[in-house]
Protein backbone atom coordinates (compact mmCIF):
# COMPACT_ATOMS: atom_id res chain seq x y z
CA UNK A 1 0.00 0.00 0.00
CA UNK A 2 1.25 3.81 -0.67
CA UNK A 3 0.60 6.57 1.39
CA UNK A 4 -2.25 7.58 -1.33
CA UNK A 5 -3.76 4.01 -1.39
CA UNK A 6 -3.19 0.80 -2.65
CA UNK A 7 -1.01 -0.45 -5.65
CA UNK A 8 -1.99 -3.03 -8.10
CA UNK A 9 0.71 -5.52 -9.80
CA UNK A 10 0.18 -5.42 -13.42
CA UNK A 11 2.32 -6.94 -16.46
CA UNK A 12 3.37 -5.59 -19.53
CA UNK A 13 5.77 -6.84 -22.19
CA UNK A 14 3.43 -10.16 -22.42
CA UNK A 15 4.05 -10.37 -18.68
CA UNK A 16 7.99 -10.44 -18.62
CA UNK A 17 7.30 -7.32 -16.84
CA UNK A 18 5.62 -6.92 -13.53
CA UNK A 19 5.30 -3.17 -12.35
CA UNK A 20 3.32 -2.18 -9.10
CA UNK A 21 1.76 1.08 -9.34
CA UNK A 22 -1.22 2.82 -8.06
CA UNK A 23 -4.40 0.93 -8.20
CA UNK A 24 -5.99 4.39 -9.51
CA UNK A 25 -5.62 7.69 -10.84
CA UNK A 26 -3.44 9.84 -12.65
CA UNK A 27 -0.15 7.74 -11.96
CA UNK A 28 -1.11 4.49 -14.28
CA UNK A 29 1.12 3.80 -16.78
CA UNK A 30 -0.16 2.10 -19.99
CA UNK A 31 0.09 1.89 -23.87
CA UNK A 32 2.10 5.27 -24.08
CA UNK A 33 5.18 4.38 -21.67
CA UNK A 34 5.58 1.24 -23.88
CA UNK A 35 5.58 2.50 -27.67
CA UNK A 36 7.90 4.96 -25.76
CA UNK A 37 10.64 2.54 -24.80
CA UNK A 38 9.78 0.25 -28.06
CA UNK A 39 11.28 3.49 -30.04
CA UNK A 40 14.65 3.16 -28.87
CA UNK A 41 16.41 1.20 -31.73
CA UNK A 42 17.61 -2.64 -31.05
CA UNK A 43 21.34 -2.41 -30.54
CA UNK A 44 20.91 0.83 -28.06
CA UNK A 45 23.62 0.71 -26.21
CA UNK A 46 24.68 3.20 -23.15
CA UNK A 47 23.06 5.37 -20.70
CA UNK A 48 19.45 5.90 -20.73
CA UNK A 49 18.10 8.64 -18.87
CA UNK A 50 13.72 8.55 -18.55
CA UNK A 51 12.73 12.17 -17.52
CA UNK A 52 9.29 11.77 -15.25
CA UNK A 53 9.42 7.82 -15.08
CA UNK A 54 6.26 7.59 -12.97
CA UNK A 55 6.22 4.11 -11.66
CA UNK A 56 9.65 3.26 -14.42
CA UNK A 57 7.76 1.50 -17.03
CA UNK A 58 9.53 3.02 -19.71
CA UNK A 59 12.88 2.76 -18.63
CA UNK A 60 12.35 -0.18 -17.06
CA UNK A 61 11.11 -1.50 -20.23
CA UNK A 62 13.61 -0.53 -22.37
CA UNK A 63 16.23 -2.39 -19.83
CA UNK A 64 13.91 -5.24 -20.45
CA UNK A 65 14.52 -5.22 -23.93
CA UNK A 66 18.18 -3.48 -24.33
CA UNK A 67 20.52 -5.67 -22.12
CA UNK A 68 24.00 -3.53 -23.14
CA UNK A 69 21.66 -0.13 -21.86
CA UNK A 70 22.20 1.75 -17.72
CA UNK A 71 19.00 3.32 -16.75
CA UNK A 72 18.38 6.41 -14.56
CA UNK A 73 14.69 7.02 -14.01
CA UNK A 74 13.88 10.55 -12.89
CA UNK A 75 10.91 11.15 -10.98
CA UNK A 76 9.84 14.47 -8.56
CA UNK A 77 7.01 12.30 -6.74
CA UNK A 78 8.82 10.03 -3.82
CA UNK A 79 6.30 7.92 -3.76
CA UNK A 80 5.96 7.63 -7.54
CA UNK A 81 10.13 6.69 -7.01
CA UNK A 82 10.15 4.47 -4.02
CA UNK A 83 7.49 2.17 -6.50
CA UNK A 84 9.76 2.46 -9.41
CA UNK A 85 12.80 1.25 -7.55
CA UNK A 86 10.58 -1.40 -6.28
CA UNK A 87 9.98 -2.09 -9.66
CA UNK A 88 13.64 -2.38 -10.50
CA UNK A 89 14.23 -5.14 -7.92
CA UNK A 90 11.46 -7.01 -8.73
CA UNK A 91 12.46 -7.42 -12.46
CA UNK A 92 15.46 -10.13 -12.62
CA UNK A 93 16.10 -8.95 -16.16
CA UNK A 94 16.75 -5.37 -15.05
CA UNK A 95 19.01 -5.51 -12.03
CA UNK A 96 22.22 -3.94 -11.24
CA UNK A 97 21.45 -1.62 -14.47
CA UNK A 98 18.66 0.87 -12.98
CA UNK A 99 19.13 3.85 -10.33
CA UNK A 100 16.26 6.17 -9.35
CA UNK A 101 16.73 10.05 -8.65
CA UNK A 102 14.15 12.12 -6.99
CA UNK A 103 14.54 15.66 -9.11
CA UNK A 104 12.13 18.32 -10.63
CA UNK A 105 12.80 18.25 -14.11
CA UNK A 106 11.91 22.16 -13.86
CA UNK A 107 13.89 23.26 -10.98
CA UNK A 108 17.08 25.68 -11.36
CA UNK A 109 19.70 24.18 -13.26
CA UNK A 110 21.84 23.92 -9.72
CA UNK A 111 19.27 22.03 -8.06
CA UNK A 112 18.51 19.77 -10.45
CA UNK A 113 22.21 18.83 -10.43
CA UNK A 114 22.34 18.78 -6.99
CA UNK A 115 19.59 15.86 -7.06
CA UNK A 116 21.58 13.70 -9.41
CA UNK A 117 20.37 15.10 -12.02
CA UNK A 118 23.39 15.68 -14.13
CA UNK A 119 24.80 17.87 -17.48
CA UNK A 120 25.60 15.44 -20.21
CA UNK A 121 24.82 12.43 -18.22
CA UNK A 122 22.98 10.68 -20.82
CA UNK A 123 23.74 8.81 -24.51
CA UNK A 124 19.94 8.71 -24.67
CA UNK A 125 16.95 10.57 -22.97
CA UNK A 126 13.09 9.24 -23.30
CA UNK A 127 10.52 10.96 -21.59
CA UNK A 128 6.55 11.53 -21.62
CA UNK A 129 6.03 14.62 -20.48
CA UNK A 130 2.38 15.74 -18.48
CA UNK A 131 -0.29 16.29 -21.62
CA UNK A 132 -2.88 18.00 -20.76
CA UNK A 133 -2.37 22.13 -21.61
CA UNK A 134 -2.92 24.15 -18.08
CA UNK A 135 -4.34 27.06 -20.44
CA UNK A 136 -6.87 24.86 -22.24
CA UNK A 137 -8.50 23.24 -19.35
CA UNK A 138 -9.32 22.47 -15.22
CA UNK A 139 -6.76 20.88 -13.37
CA UNK A 140 -7.29 18.50 -10.65
CA UNK A 141 -7.41 19.94 -7.52
CA UNK A 142 -4.67 17.22 -6.03
CA UNK A 143 -1.55 18.50 -6.34
CA UNK A 144 0.31 15.29 -7.56
CA UNK A 145 -2.40 14.02 -9.82
CA UNK A 146 -2.18 17.91 -12.07
CA UNK A 147 1.41 17.67 -11.83
CA UNK A 148 0.94 14.07 -13.52
CA UNK A 149 -1.21 15.26 -15.78
CA UNK A 150 -1.44 19.31 -16.66
CA UNK A 151 1.29 20.86 -18.66
CA UNK A 152 1.76 24.53 -17.97
CA UNK A 153 1.89 27.16 -20.77
CA UNK A 154 5.66 27.38 -20.77
CA UNK A 155 6.69 24.01 -18.78
CA UNK A 156 7.18 22.00 -22.26
CA UNK A 157 10.26 24.61 -23.04
CA UNK A 158 11.76 23.67 -19.35
CA UNK A 159 11.52 20.31 -20.34
CA UNK A 160 13.44 20.55 -23.93
CA UNK A 161 15.86 22.41 -22.13
CA UNK A 162 15.99 20.12 -18.88
CA UNK A 163 16.71 17.22 -21.90
CA UNK A 164 19.29 19.34 -23.21
CA UNK A 165 21.42 19.94 -20.55
CA UNK A 166 21.24 16.14 -19.46
CA UNK A 167 21.94 14.61 -23.27
CA UNK A 168 25.64 14.58 -24.50
CA UNK A 169 25.98 16.64 -27.66
CA UNK A 170 25.99 13.24 -29.25
CA UNK A 171 22.79 11.97 -27.43
CA UNK A 172 19.69 11.43 -29.03
CA UNK A 173 15.88 12.35 -27.87
CA UNK A 174 13.30 10.58 -27.83
CA UNK A 175 9.15 12.18 -26.43
CA UNK A 176 5.87 10.89 -26.89
CA UNK A 177 3.58 13.58 -26.90
CA UNK A 178 -0.55 14.87 -27.80
CA UNK A 179 -0.34 14.64 -31.80
CA UNK A 180 -2.85 18.20 -31.23
CA UNK A 181 0.07 19.60 -29.07
CA UNK A 182 2.99 19.42 -31.79
CA UNK A 183 3.08 23.37 -32.50
CA UNK A 184 3.76 23.62 -28.70
CA UNK A 185 6.65 20.70 -29.09
CA UNK A 186 8.03 22.08 -31.98
CA UNK A 187 8.02 25.91 -29.99
CA UNK A 188 9.93 24.61 -27.18
CA UNK A 189 12.48 22.22 -28.89
CA UNK A 190 13.17 24.95 -31.38
CA UNK A 191 17.07 24.98 -32.45
CA UNK A 192 17.84 22.78 -29.30
CA UNK A 193 17.54 19.31 -31.78
CA UNK A 194 17.58 19.14 -35.25
CA UNK A 195 17.36 15.92 -37.48
CA UNK A 196 13.92 15.91 -36.05
CA UNK A 197 11.65 12.29 -37.06
CA UNK A 198 8.01 11.95 -36.09
CA UNK A 199 5.88 9.16 -35.92
CA UNK A 200 2.30 9.96 -35.84
CA UNK A 201 0.45 7.64 -33.97
CA UNK A 202 -3.19 6.28 -35.16
CA UNK A 203 -5.59 4.27 -33.11
CA UNK A 204 -7.93 3.28 -35.91
CA UNK A 205 -7.00 3.34 -39.67
CA UNK A 206 -8.41 5.95 -40.96
CA UNK A 207 -8.45 8.23 -37.93
CA UNK A 208 -6.51 11.48 -36.93
CA UNK A 209 -3.33 10.65 -35.15
CA UNK A 210 -4.16 11.01 -31.48
CA UNK A 211 0.14 10.60 -30.32
CA UNK A 212 3.19 11.12 -31.89
CA UNK A 213 6.35 10.02 -31.44
CA UNK A 214 9.52 12.79 -32.06
CA UNK A 215 13.30 11.78 -32.15
CA UNK A 216 16.08 14.31 -32.73
CA UNK A 217 19.65 14.80 -31.97
CA UNK A 218 21.26 18.03 -29.97
CA UNK A 219 23.51 18.32 -32.93
CA UNK A 220 21.13 16.82 -35.56
CA UNK A 221 21.41 19.15 -39.02
CA UNK A 222 18.57 16.83 -40.87
CA UNK A 223 15.38 18.31 -42.36
CA UNK A 224 12.43 17.72 -40.16
CA UNK A 225 10.82 13.67 -41.56
CA UNK A 226 7.57 12.91 -41.03
CA UNK A 227 7.54 9.15 -40.98
CA UNK A 228 4.26 6.71 -42.28
CA UNK A 229 2.03 6.55 -39.34
CA UNK A 230 1.96 3.67 -37.12
CA UNK A 231 -1.68 2.15 -36.46
CA UNK A 232 -2.15 0.29 -33.39
CA UNK A 233 -5.85 -1.54 -33.64
CA UNK A 234 -7.40 -3.36 -36.32
CA UNK A 235 -11.30 -3.49 -37.44
CA UNK A 236 -12.50 -5.98 -34.61
CA UNK A 237 -10.33 -3.93 -31.88
CA UNK A 238 -7.31 -5.90 -31.23
CA UNK A 239 -3.79 -4.74 -31.69
CA UNK A 240 -2.04 -4.89 -35.56
CA UNK A 241 1.05 -6.99 -35.63
CA UNK A 242 3.29 -4.34 -35.60
CA UNK A 243 1.82 -2.72 -31.71
CA UNK A 244 1.13 -6.17 -30.50
CA UNK A 245 5.05 -6.98 -31.45
CA UNK A 246 5.94 -3.82 -28.94
CA UNK A 247 3.52 -5.30 -26.52
CA UNK A 248 5.05 -8.21 -26.44
CA UNK A 249 8.52 -6.29 -25.86
CA UNK A 250 9.94 -5.62 -29.54
CA UNK A 251 10.97 -2.83 -30.90
CA UNK A 252 8.92 -0.23 -33.44
CA UNK A 253 10.41 -1.41 -36.89
CA UNK A 254 11.21 2.06 -37.78
CA UNK A 255 14.29 3.61 -39.31
CA UNK A 256 14.58 7.09 -37.81
CA UNK A 257 17.76 8.08 -39.56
Amino acid sequence: MTLSGVTSRDGFLDNKLMIDQPLSGAHRAGLDAVLLAAALPERTTGHVVDLGAGVGVAGLAAAHRLPEISVTLVEIDPELAGLAEGNAALNAGTAGRVSIVIADVLAPAAERRAAGLLDNMADHLVMNPPFHPADRGRSSPAASRARAHALAADAMEGWVRAAAAVLKPSGTLTVIFRADELPRLLSAIGNRFGSLTLLPIHAHAGEPAHRLILRGRPQGRAPLRILPGLTLHAPDGGFLPEAEAALRGGGLPVVWW
